[in-house]
């Protein structure tokens, strides 16, 4: 008897001890990312790689940070450009700690605004796949405020009133012409009359229907 029920409770602790392995993979494959503590930008008009640190400057961090934080999944809202067009292009990394988590390309200067390429090779070995996004416009004034060389009057272009005051505008290049405008109107007065047509044609309908059902209700 008492070797039975050693044998019990050697089967539950096996049991037990099995549940708590397998919850700690669990609950460790389930792990939210750390979050990023800074950010490191280079390119070839920067002498070397600069670093913006969380904790030492939180506001161009979070600057920074807003630029790409919301670009870690899904597909690309913007078509690739030529090289030509892209303009001067600074790679942002960011680090949890020492660890690099994800790497994207910044063409602040890019014709018709300012455009963000993610890689598909990332350093925190995901896979996103590769894309490119429209970038925010606060893109070039945030870049120079981190010590990238831009023209100070490529980014004054970007406000109504300088980097000061002003309301942003979106760049001419992203507004369709005069032609566009008028193409379109005409898709929308075609629509309308065709959907004139259709309420014609049902209210003929429930007409010629109403007619038949009260003459044979008479």
């Amino acid at each position: 008897m008492a070797g039975e029920v050693s044998r019990r409770l050697v089967g539950v602790a096996t049991l037990l001890i099995a549940a708590t392995s397998w919850l700690g993979i669990a609950g460790a494959a389930q792990a939210k990312p750390a979050k990023p503590t800074a950010v490191v930008i280079s390119g070839k008009d920067l002498p070397s790689p600069v670093t913006v640190q969380a904790r030492g400057e939180p506001d161009l961090f979070a600057g920074l940070l807003d630029q790409v934080g919301f670009l870690k999944t899904g597909g690309g809202n913007s078509a690739g450009l030529k090289a030509a067009d892209l303009g001067p292009k600074y790679t942002i990394v960011l680090h949890a700690g020492d660890v690099a988590q994800q790497s994207y390309d910044l063409y602040p200067l890019a014709k018709g605004g300012p455009r963000v390429y993610r890689p598909a090779k990332q350093p925190d070995k995901s896979k996103p796949g590769a894309a490119w996004f429209f970038g925010r416009l606060t893109m070039a004034e945030t870049l120079l405020a981190a010590g990238a060389p831009l023209p100070e009057q490529a980014v004054s272009s970007l406000h109504g009133g300088g980097i000061g005051g002003g309301e942003r505008v979106i760049p001419d290049d992203a507004i369709g012409t005069g032609r566009d405008v008028d193409r379109l109107l005409g898709e929308l007065r075609r629509l309308m009359l065709l959907n004139g047509a259709v309420l014609l044609a049902i209210t003929l309908g429930l007409a010629g229907i109403a007619l038949l059902v009260r003459r044979r209700t008479r």
